[in-house]
């Protein structure tokens, strides 16, 4: 993450933004220029338009000031994503009134999963060092709690916690992309049953085996269920999730 100077991240400007920088402008006719309402206003362009559509001079005529004004507050685009980053991630789930912590580890997946949904942007941010927001600690320190009471030690805590993060980032980037790229030259989407259809006569039970009997067998099933509807993990994520904490349930009772 380049500052404008090209000299590498500043942490200490990193720092200052995310913690002291985020109070709120005071209300009037025209609230005065702040961090916070800078970085809501650059969450509502990627929101609509994605993160290539966001520059400091569209975050600038979307709030009405120069752009010169942005930079005084935030210096650079970079500094910008960060503090976006932490503002969109909000607070996180409260996990305190859990039945036992594989429910409360599934809630705080569901929340996360629910987020980049809702701000699939997340997932281009570049990640140049490890969060510091107080929101994203938040997030980890959430999710710690549970880990840290099944008798992990601290750094098998940490250890859980960051590979449970990568399979969630991971698995959201990966239906992401391949939502993208499921169009047709007219730009509709094409349906589930489409690219079944078009896999039958693609996949040989010769050359491919193992994947044709998988893909015989989804077909004959009813496709897992979204997150977004009932609150339930999708099936390719509550997997991969389960057997994960199957390991860490195995792993603290010393089996």
């Amino acid at each position: 993450m380049a500052t404008r100077d090209g000299k590498g991240p500043d942490l200490q400007r990193s720092l200052a933004l995310l913690w002291a920088g985020r109070t709120p402008g005071r209300r009037g006719p025209r609230a005065r220029l702040s961090v916070e309402h800078i970085a809501q206003a650059a969450i509502q362009v990627a929101d609509t338009d994605g993160l290539d559509a966001l520059s400091m001079q569209r975050v600038a005529t979307e709030l009405g000031y120069s752009t010169m004004s942005i930079y005084n507050h935030i210096a650079s685009k970079d500094l910008l994503l960060e503090v976006m980053a932490d503002v969109a991630a909000a607070k996180p789930p409260e996990l305190d009134d859990a039945a036992d912590f594989r429910d409360a580890i599934h809630r705080w997946v569901g929340a996360l999963w629910a987020g980049f949904r809702t701000h699939p942007w997340l997932l281009r941010v570049p990640l140049d060092h490890s969060p510091i927001g107080p929101n994203h600690l938040a997030w980890l320190d959430r999710l710690l709690r549970p880990l840290l009471k099944t008798g992990l030690a601290p750094a098998e805590a940490r250890a859980a916690a960051l590979h449970l993060t990568a399979v969630v980032r991971g698995t959201a980037q990966i239906s992401l992309d391949m939502n993208s790229a499921h169009k047709t030259e007219g730009g509709l989407p094409h349906t589930e049953t489409e690219l079944s259809l078009a896999l039958n006569d693609l996949i040989d039970p010769v050359g491919y085996p193992a994947l044709a009997a998988v893909h015989a067998a989804e077909a004959t099933v009813p496709s897992g269920r979204d997150a977004a509807d009932d609150g339930a993990l999708p099936t390719e994520l509550a997997f991969g999730v389960d057997r994960f904490l199957d390991g860490i349930d195995a792993w603290a009772s010393g089996d």
